[in-house]
C-alpha cells in the first residue's frame, strides 16, 4: 500500500531523475474486477435480467473515498453486443489503472430493425439512454459503497454506446421522438442530462442533430476513423459524426478534442469485422484510450 502511494507521487526516469506521476493520467494501479453485478432489479420481482448486469473495475491501492466513475457502453447497433464486446474490457482496465472506477454495463437491445430503419435506431438509442440513467441512479445511491464522486460521472462508449452518451447529454426523449415524428412525442420528457454527466468519451459515435450541441457545455473527447462507412466521420443525413461534432462544438466554445485515424474505418479497423480484432487494432484502441485519458485529465483534474 505504501509502495503504491510512493509510485503515484514519483517515478524514476531513465536518467535517474524523479518524474511526477499524475493520478487519472498515468497508469500506476493494479485492478480488482467483479463480474455480473446488477444495477437494476426488474419491477416484477423476477430474476435479475442480463440486460442490467455490469462488470466493475476498480483500482487497488487508490484509497480515495471519492473517485471518478466511467460508465462504459458497448457498440452493436442497438441490436447486438454486451459488456464484454470489443474494446470495452480493454478500456475499463486502462482507465482503472489510472484511478477511475469503471463500470461496463449491458443495456436492453432493440427488438426492431435499428440497423436498417432510422426511426428504430433512434428508439433503440432512447431505450438504451433510459438504462444508462438507471445505472447512474444506482451508482449515486451506492456511491459510498463504491467510493464514487457523484459530481464526476463520465459516460464512454464506442459506436452505438457513444451515440447513447451523446444523446443522453445533449438531447431529450422529447427531442429524439420529435425528430422521427413519433406519435405522441409531446408526452415525452424534455429533461436533458438528468444524471448530471460531466464528460463524454465518444469513440466513433454520432449525434442525430448537431444543433443539439447548443443545449449544454459538457466536454466531449472523440476518436474516429476517417474511412468509417458504418458511422460516417463527418455528416451523413441525420447522423453527425465526430468531425461534424468537433466543428460545431468549437463554434460554440464547448471543450472538446478530436483524434482521427485517416487510414481506418469503423472500430479503427481497415476492414470492419465485428467478431475479431487483431493486435494492431487493439493497439489503436489503446491509443484512443490514452488520448481520451489525457483530455479528461486536462478538463476535469488539472484546472
Amino acid at each position: 500500500m505504501v509502495l503504491i502511494a510512493v509510485m503515484v507521487s514519483l517515478k524514476v526516469t531513465s536518467n535517474g531523475q524523479p518524474k511526477s506521476i499524475a493520478k487519472y493520467k498515468d497508469a500506476v494501479y493494479a485492478i480488482d474486477t467483479t463480474r455480473n453485478l446488477s444495477y437494476y432489479d426488474n419491477p416484477d420481482g423476477s430474476a435479475k435480467s442480463r440486460y442490467y448486469l455490469f462488470d466493475l473495475f476498480e483500482p487497488t491501492g487508490n484509497n480515495s473515498v471519492s473517485r471518478p466513475l466511467i460508465i462504459w457502453m458497448h457498440g452493436g447497433g442497438f441490436k447486438y453486443g454486451n459488456k464484454k464486446t470489443g474494446g470495452i474490457p480493454l478500456w475499463c482496465r486502462e482507465f482503472s489503472k489510472r484511478g477511475y472506477v469503471c463500470a461496463a454495463i449491458n443495456y436492453r437491445l432493440s427488438k426492431k430493425k435499428p440497423l436498417r430503419k432510422f426511426p428504430d435506431l433512434v428508439e433503440g438509442c432512447m431505450q438504451a439512454a433510459e438504462d444508462l440513467h438507471k445505472a447512474i441512479t444506482y451508482f449515486k445511491e451506492h456511491s459510498d459503497q463504491y467510493k464514487i464522486d457523484t459530481t464526476k460521472i463520465i459516460v464512454a462508449g464506442n459506436s452505438a454506446g457513444a451515440i447513447v452518451g451523446l444523446q443522453a447529454v445533449y438531447s431529450s426523449p422529447y427531442e429524439m421522438m420529435k425528430l422521427i415524428n413519433k406519435p405522441g412525442y409531446d408526452s415525452f420528457s424534455k429533461t436533458r442530462n438528468p444524471g448530471g454527466i460531466c464528460a463524454i468519451v465518444n469513440f466513433w459515435g454520432a449525434l442525430f442533430d448537431s444543433n443539439w450541441l447548443k443545449n449544454d457545455r459538457v466536454p466531449i473527447v472523440s476518436v474516429h476513423g476517417e474511412k468509417d462507412n458504418i458511422v460516417k466521420f463527418d455528416h451523413q443525413g441525420p447522423v453527425n459524426g465526430s468531425l461534424s461534432i468537433h466543428r460545431h462544438a468549437d463554434s460554440l466554445g464547448i471543450p472538446n478534442s478530436l483524434k482521427s485515424f485517416p487510414a481506418y474505418g469503423h472500430e479503427l479497423q481497415r476492414n470492419f469485422n465485428p467478431f475479431f480484432a487483431g493486435k494492431k487494432t487493439k493497439r489503436r484502441w489503446k491509443e484512443a484510450g490514452d488520448f481520451a485519458a489525457d483530455f479528461l485529465y486536462q478538463e476535469l483534474f488539472s484546472k
